[in-house]
């Protein structure tokens, strides 16, 4: 790259300003989007099962992704990544279109109004007002968590962990298929960390992608390049239909889209800004309204491509810890993303379990920060611990964030402590209680 890009480069990003250099970031954003690459096909897949044409959603999923990094990327100059969030969208496609009944492009509209509502918080203190309330003991209860969630996620995809009848979960074949491709890479991506290589989650994928080819994990190669079609995108974009949204009886529909997404979104950016550095002297997290701002951008222009909800990714701890620092860390997963539309055959030979190991590498970077928990005061480390345990094992971030709100201020209060709460806490734990009485 020639002296001018990179001092233009600097300019834009202050590199300098945050220890980084331009090989830094880009390799930071090729390692985030190889480790979120597969919501291209499965959001596409799920949508599809509520009658959403696959082909469609797959350009609308790409497009969505573009927009919300790229959001993030120029209002906050922070390495996240945003896409079609795991979880809304099995929401969307399961429990409101096909479980309620609700057209998906009345569901798109709702995701709209969501959006829109997003927006209007994130330009006033509200929803920054939301993420910064979160105590420093819960922060970095959830910031482990959420480590524990991607790694649980990445067993799951490598077929390590497997469901079971009788104890919920049970262990995998790790010797045969998926498992022996994660378990490899999983070794090599573990000792090139170790040894402090350079791209060493990047590595682990692509070797663990080459092994797949020895044992028929990965699919054969059927091709390099695949024109899209904008034919297909135009069965969803702009399908929406905001006026039947805007039904009465769609309220509980959008609060419930509302109250989810917002409460997953503070998780992840919590998580990863603590991963990275970001938070700070009080627990804070600077330029958390731009932040939230982005991501209600993602969302609303989501809704208007033809997919569900866009928020951002807790696959974005993949590219922080590789070193990935500033916005052009997004920067370049967008470019990625885009070139991913006329790369759809390569693309898709990167097997799940071909990113597993880097969900479980970084999941085991996350855990640390339990650390910084003041381990001599019970009343942090409960909460903390419920916060961090719930999330793996109820499959979500939010749900993990609720009950960490519910038993933080009853614990405090009861013990003494209840003046060092903040007001908003306590709202927040009975507004979690409501939630899941009326759930």
């Amino acid at each position: 790259m020639s002296s001018s890009n990179e001092g233009l480069l600097e300019d834009m990003f202050k590199l300098e300003k945050n220890n980084t250099d331009v090989k830094t970031e880009v390799i930071a954003g090729f390692t985030t989007f190889m480790t979120m690459a597969y919501i291209i096909f499965v959001n596409p897949a799920i949508l599809s099962d509520a009658g959403m044409p696959f082909d469609g959603v797959f350009i609308a999923t790409i497009m969505g992704a573009v927009l919300g990094t790229l959001a993030m990327a120029f209002l906050t100059n922070y390495p996240f990544a945003l896409a079609s969030g795991m979880g809304l969208n099995a929401f969307f496609a399961y429990s409101v279109v096909i479980g309620m009944g609700v057209p998906w492009q009345v569901a798109l509209g709702i995701i709209f109004l969501e959006g829109i509502l997003f927006i209007i918080l994130s330009v006033t203190p509200v929803r920054e007002m939301i993420v910064n309330s979160i105590p420093m003991a819960l922060k970095t209860g959830i910031s482990a968590g959420i480590g524990l969630f991607i790694a649980f996620i990445g067993l799951q995809n490598a077929g390590i962990v497997v469901s079971d009848q009788a104890t919920l979960v049970a262990m995998g074949n790790i010797f045969v298929g998926p498992g022996l491709v994660a378990l490899l890479g999983l070794l090599v991506t573990g000792i090139l960390h170790a040894r402090k290589v350079k791209g060493a989650l990047l590595w682990g994928i692509l070797i663990s992608t080459a092994f797949g080819w020895t044992n028929g994990v990965t699919p054969a190669f059927s091709g390099l390049f695949a024109m899209p079609q904008m034919a297909d995108w135009s069965e969803v974009l702009f399908k929406l239909d905001i006026v039947s949204a805007l039904d009465i009886g769609m309220i509980g529909v959008l609060l419930s889209f509302l109250f989810v997404d917002m409460f997953d979104t503070a998780g992840t950016l919590v998580g990863v800004s603590q991963q990275a550095g970001y938070l700070d002297e009080n627990g804070d997290l600077p330029k958390a309204s731009n932040a939230l701002l982005a991501d209600a951008i993602g969302t609303t222009g989501g809704a208007l491509f033809g997919t569900s909800t866009v928020t951002t990714y807790v696959e974005s701890a993949s590219g922080v810890a590789e070193g990935g620092r500033t916005g052009l860390t997004g920067v370049v997963v967008s470019i990625l993303f885009f070139l991913a539309l006329f790369f759809k055959p390569l693309i898709g030979i990167v097997p799940a379990a071909a990113t597993a190991p880097a969900l479980i590498i970084v999941g085991t970077m996350m855990m640390t920060n339990i650390t910084k928990l003041d381990w001599d005061d019970f009343t942090e480390i409960l909460p903390a611990f419920v916060a961090m345990i719930a999330m793996p094992l109820t499959y979500s971030i939010s749900n993990g964030i609720a009950l960490g709100f519910i038993v933080y201020p009853i614990i405090k209060l009861f013990t003494g402590k209840g003046k060092d709460v903040h007001w908003l806490v306590y709202l927040l734990g009975v507004v979690f209680i409501f939630y899941f009485i009326v759930h």
